[in-house]
């Protein structure tokens, strides 16, 4: 049986620092909702969230339970603000700072790890170094060759890891093949389920909170009517739709998937799910969040393609997402969620022909009619949630 490994108070201020990074690329997109203003926002976030992933790995096989590690953990917090407060010019004048604070998150990230596997890390954080050395030298340069520079580091962040663990593998001897590579597989496969799924959910439930702060900027010093209440509330039934669809569907049985999975299978399955799967859910708050701040003050006006294709085109990553995550781990059904994400880019016209308060009724019907029908029709998981709710309320 394992050994139960919670998420520490550390752990989730460090997340709440990691998620200013989301808020600052909510602004950036708001500032510019245009196609070079969404690559921006996917590589920064990419690459940024990498290493978020390599940080909860981290504290899911070294908890932060002593004072050097605390004081290292935080070290990396102070980077990753350094990287939040320059991504609005993370492509200008902000782009050194950025990749200055990158590259001091590697490092502490790096640090750490030794403690655990010693002089192991040093295959996968070479890479990671390599990764964040590219974005530093995109930050000296501008338009082709700091895209290229940046391109690049999502080359070696995904590609590079692989060939080297490859190349060993192939040079070792049959019998030291085991033993002769430690690769980050081996190295986190006795990962705690229960730390995973519970970091990665708390990651998620404040990035959904930058969606209700966006309300708040949106709105600004405008007075308060009717109207913009009634807006806000529709975007907080749209946040609302989402959380339920993750966290009341999908949180427990995530949990019981990697519980059941073998350890040796832990680390590859988390990359998927939470890695690639949440990739998509967590920039599709935050294109809506930019959204809603475009359209909250203007809710009477015909929405430019812009702000409604960012209302609804981030619900759409969203659920997108969040379909791959199910697959990932064997969660169904699917079929009620794909129909939402098409019927949501449908209300893109909406907005543009009538208004943006259309769109938002919009969205909320669409998401509420999804969960109905899976209540309807797909009403297991639901049981089993109760099940284990009960279970957990009979043993206290």
């Amino acid at each position: 049986m394992e050994t139960p490994h919670r998420v520490s108070t550390l752990e989730l201020f460090f997340d709440l620092v990691f998620v200013f990074t989301i808020t600052q690329l909510t602004v950036l997109l708001a500032d510019d909702i245009s196609f070079r203003g969404a690559g921006q926002v996917l590589v920064i976030f990419t690459v940024l969230f990498w290493m978020y992933g390599g940080y909860a790995h981290l504290t899911n096989q070294v908890p932060p339970d002593r004072t050097v590690r605390r004081v290292l953990l935080i070290l990396a917090m102070g980077a990753f603000l350094v990287c939040a407060l320059a991504v609005p010019t993370a492509f200008g004048a902000g782009g050194v700072a950025f990749g200055l604070g990158y590259v001091f998150v590697v490092l502490v990230h790096s640090a750490l790890y030794t403690q655990a596997h010693g002089s192991g890390v040093l295959w996968f954080a070479l890479p990671n170094l390599l990764c964040a050395l590219s974005v530093l030298a995109a930050g000296f340069f501008d338009g082709p060759p700091a895209w290229g520079l940046w391109m690049l580091a999502l080359l070696i962040q995904f590609v590079v890891p692989q060939l080297v663990q490859r190349v060993a593998a192939s040079g070792a001897e049959p019998a030291e093949a085991a033993s002769a590579v430690t690769t980050v597989s081996d190295q986190l496969g006795g990962m705690s389920a229960e730390h995973l799924v519970e970091r990665h959910g708390l990651l998620l439930i404040i990035v959904f909170g930058e969606s209700v702060i966006a309300i708040g900027i949106g709105t600004g010093s405008l007075p308060l009517s009717v109207g913009i209440a009634g807006g806000a509330f529709l975007a907080l039934a749209i946040a609302s739709a989402l959380w339920w669809m993750y966290f009341v569907r999908d949180e427990g049985r995530a949990e019981e998937v990697f519980a059941e999975t073998a350890p040796e299978k832990r680390f590859k399955l988390a990359m998927l799910a939470y890695y690639y799967a949440f990739l998509p859910m967590l920039l599709g708050i935050a294109v809506f969040a930019a959204g809603v701040k475009k359209t909250i003050g203007h809710l009477g006006e015909h929405l430019h393609t812009g702000p409604a294709l960012a209302l609804a085109g981030g619900v759409a990553v969203y659920l997108a997402g969040d379909l791959a995550f199910r697959a990932v781990l064997g969660i169904g059904p699917a079929r009620f969620r794909a129909a939402a994400t098409v019927l949501v880019l449908a209300t893109v016209p909406l907005g543009a022909a009538t208004a943006g308060l259309w769109q938002l009724l919009a969205l909320v019907v669409v998401l509420l009619c999804a969960l109905v029908a899976e209540a309807r029709w797909a009403p297991a998981a639901s049981a089993a949630s109760a099940e284990r709710t009960g279970a957990a309320t009979g043993s206290g």
